[in-house]
């Protein structure tokens, strides 16, 4: 029997599909997903079975022009899974076409000097006609060689079989990476305090989710077989920390319960969440608030 695994960096514009892509390749959700951009914060991995093959997934934090450290941070992590890759796909939305992101990410593609194989993924094929979804594949092709181009809807599901089937014959010959029933190498811990995030996230409106960050301070298994996890969510201002609890607790006390029930799934046991909101004014230029996060505080110096 011949094993395959390999890391596979998806990246992308913000919003391009990657953690929808992810939690379809894995089958579970253990990226964050939400309507709104640069959710993704850590180098996220998931692992998907096919065959004898195990795919690594990295997914990265959206590519952008950073404006504040943590900016800064996730664009160089999201440069450091590519770069450690051995396989890259870059997704971009069919219905945004060849934008000036999608232009400095081939830019940067060029610039990293990947020895691996570069795949591109256009993804949300249901949002255009096909003429224009073969001139946009004919176009970003002429500008990239790319060694495979796949059309998927990671939503739907749509040519995402066709693209594990390429990726598990593509990897790397040697022994698994992660054992075989395991999906992803993130701690419960983050696992448990993204989720609670993008609660929040789906919740709160503007600029507020880019500025707060939640913490699983403790997690005790008790003797029943449910867990006691307590979290914190960590806002940079008193008026932020009102807006996070809400009328009489309303916002928390809701986003608490949706989150515990999401928990609950994924754990399939019973789970007793416990949320304070905390306002620490720094807590963006702290590093130990970034290794929470999985990211390199350095990263984010000008």
């Amino acid at each position: 029997m011949t094993t395959r695994a390999g890391f596979i960096a998806l990246i992308g514009e913000p919003n391009a599909g990657k953690s929808t892509l992810l939690n379809r390749m894995v089958g579970a959700k253990v990226s964050i997903v939400t309507h709104k951009v640069q959710t993704t914060r850590a180098r996220i991995r998931g692992v998907a079975m096919h065959d004898e093959s195990q795919l690594v997934f990295v997914d990265t934090p959206g590519l952008f022009q950073p404006r504040r450290r943590l900016d800064r941070a996730m664009v160089a992590a999201a440069w450091g899974g590519a770069a450690d890759a051995d396989i890259v796909i870059l997704l971009i939305e069919a219905n945004r076409g060849v934008t000036e992101g999608v232009e400095r990410i081939l830019e940067g593609l060029a610039n990293i000097g990947h020895s691996g194989k570069v795949a591109l993924a256009i993804n949300k094929i249901d949002r255009v006609e096909a003429p224009v979804l073969l001139g946009l594949s004919k176009d970003i092709n002429e500008r990239y060689p790319f060694a495979e181009t796949f059309m998927i809807s990671a939503e739907r599901g749509h040519g995402v079989d066709a693209l594990r089937q390429w990726l598990a014959t593509e990897v790397p010959q040697g022994p698994w990476l992660y054992p075989e029933d395991q999906i992803a190498d993130l701690p419960m811990r983050m696992i448990a305090a993204e989720m609670t995030r993008e609660k929040l996230t789906l919740r709160l409106h503007q600029e507020l989710p880019y500025q707060l960050t939640v913490e699983t301070e403790n997690w005790e298994e008790r003797k029943d077989g449910s867990a006691r996890i307590d979290q914190i969510v960590y806002v940079i201002r008193d008026g932020h920390k009102g807006i996070v609890l809400g009328q009489k607790g309303e916002t928390i006390k809701s986003v608490g319960k949706a989150a515990r029930e999401e928990l609950e799934e994924f754990l399939g046991r019973k789970v007793h969440l416990f949320l304070q909101v905390k306002v620490r004014p720094n807590w963006l230029d702290e590093a130990e608030r970034y290794s929470e996060m999985g990211l390199d505080f350095n990263d984010g110096n000008v």
